[in-house]
């Protein structure tokens, strides 16, 4: 006879064993107390660690390691899972693409319980994740802007929010690690990971990476649930020289300190726990083998004292041959085997490798201890942070998920966070003759562009699976911009036309039919999801395919507003651009991001982002808004650019003092006045212009920034 047992009444005898043996354990081991100090906890746990059990605890596996199946959705083998802990007491696994809150805790659930079962010492896993902008590899979940558009709010709130909201929706499934956010700096349009970032400026990649950590690693408690944050990746990966993905960066240390350090060093001092390693080299010196970089500077004059962690494969890549899949990649060819490359690495300053696909780091980590290569003083030092990290988790009281959070993936409350965001992230770039806001007594708008039916385009990468997925991973219930101007526009006919087909072919004749009928056209344009070096491109030029609809629809000399789904700025034609009636920056928006575009165009929401970067006018020339005197920009709309339906009057700049001491500072005020007829929220900017230096100084630089909702005809 068999009995069914419901999986919560497992948890809870399970938890009442493991209560009980820590009790007994209590009087010897000191790290089973949590009376104990952490410090303390550590010291005499890491005292009972045999030497294979500590390199376990540097070790991270991916999921498809311990699956039924590959492709790492997330099916437990439970007998490889007991094997692999049995034998290697790895400290960490990842992964795992979009599924039910039910199937992510039943999968974390049993490792985690084969993990406190298999285990000599009962070190509970870290389980990491890549939700980069929600829980993103969980169907259902809040997803909100990736972090390009949040550069576009000027409102760090929405930053915390994200964060926030990540760890709500998934830290109680058993997600306490997640390797977000990107603190790379977004410099280079040609970047494939631009959309990652919060935006070219150094001050809000700062403001607002810290906000995040805040809201994920402080704010977001779930019971006795926590997640650890990541930056990542440290440093100097978004500026290679070609614009390429993991290709190499030259960067003086000038600019290594101004543009690349800030938003780091805002996460050290925000208290992150953990740090991601630049998968390419700077300065013809491979990041994963840096001491300079990892230790000298992130260690010791940065203050980190948490976990630094490998990007994929990279401790791999160092060698002088492919082993990890990629064909005709050799990447650094800095070490002749993988062996040399683990001793490089460990030495520089890596505490914890993503393997991912073998335990072979395992291997060559004892053979090194034993050659005397390195020592285990060395692998102490790690082990102390991986264990710290966990500690802080509150791992050891609580190692087990839980479904008692469920009702919070996706929540009501969260939605509207996220649709604020979408709102406020969203750029209007042109609206002649005041379009814009479109008057509901429209007859007929023709959307143009399959983007404008599709729920894919507007999350871009790192939504359900790595590349973003298909549209049948979306949940039904998201609006995609067509369906949501159908709901902004109820008595409008809404049309949707996805392709405008080669000149003479019937799918062009079938746009030309709707377009002779459409009061005005929206061509909807850009990009469909990609990340890392998926997104390479040749050339920043729109795609000739949306150049095509662009053109088509001009022709038809019909009102035409362009919307851009994209992860960076695509250069359009200048005679396209300087034509269109409408511009308007989507980027990626997020599920809600449908809603807000179809908000904006009616008017029930006034537009208030302002560009987080300059959007460029050429392919071959980029410039920052902080550029040196002797370069100048030659952009299509300004770092900072954006309209709004109503106007905003600047007056009497006063400053407490005339001059300042190198120390001292200036009280600088502004009043900002609503002179148009529509409430607006509205960011002001503070730039700040050195007339000298010993070094050649910026143009201007960002020093402060401050959003606020001004009501029409009030000043503040």
């Amino acid at each position: 006879m068999s009995i069914k047992v419901p999986s919560q009444l497992i948890i809870i005898i399970l938890m009442l064993v493991y209560s009980a043996s820590t009790l007994q354990a209590q009087t010897t081991a000191i790290y089973t107390d949590p009376r104990a100090s952490v410090e303390e906890r550590i010291e005499d746990l890491l005292s009972r660690m045999t030497l294979d059990e500590k390199i376990g605890q540097m070790t991270q596996l991916n999921v498809d390691m311990i699956n039924t199946r590959p492709g790492n959705y997330p099916i437990l083998d439970h007998e490889r899972t007991r094997k692999i802990i049995r034998t290697h007491q790895i400290g960490s696994f990842l992964n795992g693409f979009a599924v039910s809150p039910e199937e992510w805790f039943e999968f974390t659930y049993h490792l985690q319980r084969i993990n406190l079962e298999e285990s000599r010492l009962g070190i509970p896993i870290l389980f990491g994740i890549d939700h980069i902008h929600g829980a993103s590899y969980l169907k259902d979940a809040t997803i909100f802007p990736h972090a390009l558009n949040l550069s576009n709010t000027f409102d760090t709130d929405f930053a915390r929010q994200t964060g926030l909201v990540t760890a709500l929706e998934s830290a109680a499934l058993g997600h306490n690690w997640n390797f977000a956010p990107v603190l790379d700096i977004g410099r280079d349009p040609r970047w494939p990971r631009l959309y990652e970032t919060f935006g070219e400026d150094p001050l809000i990649s700062s403001r607002m990476g810290a906000a995040y950590i805040r809201g994920l690693q402080n704010d977001g408690h779930v019971g006795p649930y926590r997640m650890a944050a990541t930056a990542k990746h440290f440093l100097g990966y978004s500026t290679p020289v070609t614009g390429w993905d993991r290709s190499p960066a030259l960067i003086p240390m000038q600019n290594l300190h101004e543009y690349h350090r800030p938003s780091f060093q805002a996460a050290v001092d925000a208290g992150v726990m953990s740090v991601m390693v630049n998968s390419g080299e700077v300065n013809s010196v491979p990041v994963h083998a840096s001491y300079e970089l990892l230790t000298t500077l992130l260690r010791n004059q940065m203050g980190f004292d948490g976990v630094i962690l490998t990007d994929w494969a990279d401790i791999i890549k160092l060698t002088a041959y492919d082993r990890i899949g990629y064909q005709q990649q050799h990447y650094h060819r800095i070490a002749m085997d993988e062996k040399e490359a683990t001793k490089l690495a460990i030495l520089a300053g890596i505490d914890m490798n993503m393997t991912p696909m073998s335990v072979n780091f395992i291997q060559y980590m004892q053979e090194l201890v034993g050659e005397g290569h390195i020592t285990e003083e060395r692998i102490d030092a790690s082990v102390r942070r991986i264990l710290r990290m966990k500690f802080k988790l509150g791992l050891f009281e609580q190692p087990l998920p839980t479904l008692d959070y469920r009702h919070l993936v996706g929540h009501a409350d969260h939605q509207q966070m996220a649709l604020q965001a979408a709102r406020e992230s969203i750029v209007v770039l042109e609206n002649k003759n005041n379009i814009l806001p479109l008057s509901q007594q429209a007859q007929t708008i023709l959307l143009v562009g399959y983007k404008a039916h599709s729920r894919l385009a507007l999350n871009g990468g790192w939504t359900m699976e790595w590349q973003g997925g298909s549209e049948s991973d979306y949940p039904e219930s998201m609006p995609t911009i067509y369906t949501a101007m159908k709901q902004a526009f109820p008595a409008a006919n809404i049309v949707f036309v996805d392709s405008v087909g080669a000149a003479g072919s019937v799918q062009r004749r079938q746009f030309d039919d709707a377009a002779r009928h459409a009061d005005i056209i929206f061509s909807v344009v850009g990009e469909m999801p990609y990340t890392e070096f998926f997104g390479d491109i040749t050339d920043l030029t729109m795609d000739p395919i949306e150049i095509e609809v662009l053109r088509a629809v001009q022709s038809t000399g019909k009102k035409h507003g362009i919307i851009l789904v994209q992860g960076r700025p695509r250069v359009i034609p200048a005679d396209i651009a300087e034509i269109a009636d409408v511009v308007i920056f989507a980027g990626l928006p997020g599920f809600e991001g449908g809603t807000a575009v179809a908000e904006i165009i009616s008017g029930a929401v006034n537009p208030s982002g302002r560009l987080g970067f300059t959007y460029p006018r050429y392919p071959s020339h980029f410039t920052t808004y902080d550029h040196k005197p002797t370069d100048r920009v030659t952009a299509l709309w300004h770092f900072g650019h954006g309209l709004s339906y109503t106007s905003f009057q600047y007056d009497g700049l006063r400053l407490n003092m005339d001059n300042v001491t190198p120390d001292g500072e200036i009280l600088a005020e502004v009043t900002v006045t609503n002179t148009g007829l529509v409430d607006g929220r509205h960011a002001v900017l503070w730039f700040l212009t050195q007339e000298s230096g010993r070094i050649t100084r910026p143009n201007r630089k960002l020093a402060h920034f401050e959003k606020a909702l001004i009501p029409a005809g009030v000043s503040k």
